[in-house]
């Protein structure tokens, strides 16, 4: 049985709520679920500024976009009652380690207070009967982990939670509201809906435009006839294309609903050959994009901190739900690539992404 039909006989009909879908993943998310015959509805922000995935996707026309803050308690909650979503994927975040050093207040309200929205929406929707909430799957980072960057050392879903960053600890801090509401609201005999946090790695794949991320520098850089600037090329991170986590975060909300036992925290992340750096994933770009596109270290001064090196063991994931990666870091590589020189030749952009997608799921 190929990925994609097993994916669909779950969602089928289902209403599902993705928060965040104007992002980047929400929006490759989206459409993977509108694919898979699910009823989506998105609650987030206005799509970022031109491009964004989201606007040249279309999915306006795909799906019920409710533009909305999550943190605006009212508005989540009012949106929530309507919809009573059977599946609840909680994406909606600040998302950028830098952007966190520039606004930490923010970075915490929306990644902190907004999990506790949607987390007291699916505590509250018990209310709805047979219409609550039947799975949740909070989305955080590879970077809630206390990191020492120590050299080798792959991260195991039991060591403490303490991001350096405001972005990274305000992860940490979704991890552990998380954690409280399953103790308090979700377990023994209230264990009504199974919840699980997903800490995925680096990804990398069509339509990220986001400023401060290794791919889309790369490619604004080379469309525009540049060399491409590299901050810290021996930066060490576990790469993985968009999907190859959109397809954990959907394999675990499914597997949960029918076995509640399958419920916890999963690092989603390649294997350890697949962490590379920077700089090696800069080289893979210009291989596979060709044509004159070459790259340049340009380091700054007084840059803010980030780690030298993350990886992590997903041994625990691969023994509860039997996944292991499909494209390593070369394909995925090939992969964004060829989806980004698509996007620059004009092609159809919807009828692409669906066949990349179509092609994932069938491997």
């Amino acid at each position: 049985m190929s990925k994609f039909t097993e994916l669909k006989k779950y969602y089928n009909r289902k209403r599902v709520l993705v928060t965040g879908h104007t992002g980047f993943k929400g929006s490759w998310l989206s459409l993977m679920l509108k694919m898979l015959g699910a009823e989506v509805y998105g609650y987030a922000l206005e799509p970022p500024t031109e491009p964004s995935l989201f606007s040249i996707l279309g999915l306006e026309k795909e799906m019920t976009s409710e533009i909305g803050d999550i943190r605006d308690f009212q508005h989540l909650s009012s949106f929530f009652e309507k919809v009573k979503p059977q599946v609840v994927l909680h994406l909606a975040a600040q998302p950028i380690v830098r952007t966190s050093y520039e606004i930490p207040r923010e970075t915490y309200e929306i990644n902190v207070m907004g999990t506790v929205n949607i987390l007291e929406c699916v505590r509250k929707s018990r209310e709805y009967g047979d219409d609550r909430v039947k799975t949740f799957l909070n989305v955080t980072t590879d970077k809630v982990y206390e990191n020492s960057d120590l050299m080798d050392h792959p991260f195991k879903e039991e060591e403490k939670l303490d991001g350096y960053d405001p972005y990274s600890n305000s992860k940490s801090c979704s991890e552990l509201v998380t954690h409280s509401y399953t103790k308090s609201f979700f377990s023994g005999e209230d264990s009504v809906t199974p919840i699980s946090t997903a800490r995925a790695g680096n990804v990398i794949g069509g339509g990220d435009f986001a400023r401060d991320r290794i791919i889309p520098d790369c490619v604004r850089d080379t469309v525009s006839g540049k060399s491409i600037h590299v901050r810290n090329p021996y930066s060490t991170r576990p790469y993985q294309h968009v999907l190859e986590p959109l397809y954990v975060y959907l394999l675990i909300a499914m597997r949960q609903a029918e076995d509640p036992e399958v419920s916890d925290c999963y690092n989603v992340g390649p294997d350890e050959s697949d962490a590379i750096t920077t700089g090696d994933l800069a080289d893979k770009f210009v291989a596979s994009w060709g044509e004159g596109a070459k790259w340049h270290t340009e380091a700054e001064a007084d840059a803010p901190h980030e780690a030298s090196f993350l990886m992590l063991d997903t041994g625990k994931i691969k023994k509860a739900l039997g996944w292991t990666p499909v494209w390593h870091v070369d394909e995925a590589v090939r992969e964004t690539v060829k989806w980004y020189r698509a996007w620059n030749d004009k092609e159809d952009m919807l009828k692409y992404t669906e066949e990349q997608i179509k092609d994932f799921l069938a491997d």
